[in-house]
């Protein structure tokens, strides 16, 4: 007898989003469907300005829709925050510069009272998780931009979160450093078993780290294309880039961009 298919860890069914604003209304998503399934890795891939940071707020219950309906775990975003279902890494590491690493990865823990103890035993673990054991007592501007982007995981980690909300986490950094943590990221991925739900504007790294990707218009936001990736396996180094089912995957991401005038000025 087959097994019922598990609920969706996430399922939005025509979100829509729109700002006022002085000139008028902005319409930022439109009409989104989309289910994500545990332990899937999504990648959302657009054009500057096409909502793919503002449906990950929405998620995350940062922002709030003006239509459609949205449920994470089977509740609203608000209850799912408010049971810390979330972590989240932004652009930028936002580490605070006078508190350690240790210290930076154990905020949100002291912030939900967890205790003393607790919580270095916790940071401990995610320190060895991203590979920055031995770095706890560094400030954050000893560090390199790839070891604090290493660290703001560990820290969205801390508090073992069901899913991780990334928003283009490796962009400010060069090619070579987001190689490695790209790499670093699956092998992430694959100890954790989490959902992860990340933004990117780059094809290669979409399709590189992800089961599914999710290839959205300009403004307003819909989703164009949602590509299977998960021929490649989970197991996968940088040379599967060279592959050639890497480079039809890559290819059809770079067809629904353009079909959805992604590279329109």
């Amino acid at each position: 007898m087959k097994e019922p298919a598990s609920p969706p860890v996430v399922a939005i069914k025509g979100l829509s989003l729109t700002y006022e604003a002085a000139d008028g209304p902005v319409y930022a998503l439109s009409n989104v469907d989309l289910q994500i399934a545990e332990g899937e890795f999504i990648s959302f891939i657009g054009p500057s300005g096409c909502g793919k940071t503002t449906l990950l707020r929405v998620i995350a219950d940062l922002e709030q829709p003006t239509g459609g309906d949205i449920h994470v775990n089977g509740v609203g975003p608000e209850e799912a925050r408010l049971r810390r279902d979330y972590g989240f890494v932004f652009q930028a590491p936002a580490l605070y510069p006078w508190r350690t690493i240790q210290k930076n990865i154990e905020l949100p823990l002291e912030i939900f009272g967890v205790s003393k103890a607790e919580r270095r035993e916790k940071a401990s673990k995610q320190l060895e998780l991203v590979n920055l054991k031995g770095f706890e007592n560094k400030f954050p501007w000893q560090l390199s931009g790839g070891m604090q982007q290493r660290a703001s995981i560990a820290r969205a980690l801390s508090f073992d979160p069901k899913l991780l909300l990334m928003d283009e986490p490796f962009g400010a950094l060069d090619e070579i450093v987001r190689d490695h943590l790209n790499e670093q990221l699956l092998k992430l991925w694959d100890k954790t078993g989490k959902t992860v739900l990340f933004v990117t504007h780059s094809i290669p790294e979409a399709v590189f780290l992800s089961s599914k990707i999710v290839v959205m218009s300009p403004r307003p936001g819909r989703i164009i294309d949602i590509i299977d990736a998960s021929v490649l396996g989970r197991d996968r180094t940088l040379d599967i880039r060279e592959t050639p089912e890497f480079l039809k995957i890559a290819h059809r991401v770079r067809e629904g961009l353009r079909a959805g005038h992604s590279y329109d000025d």
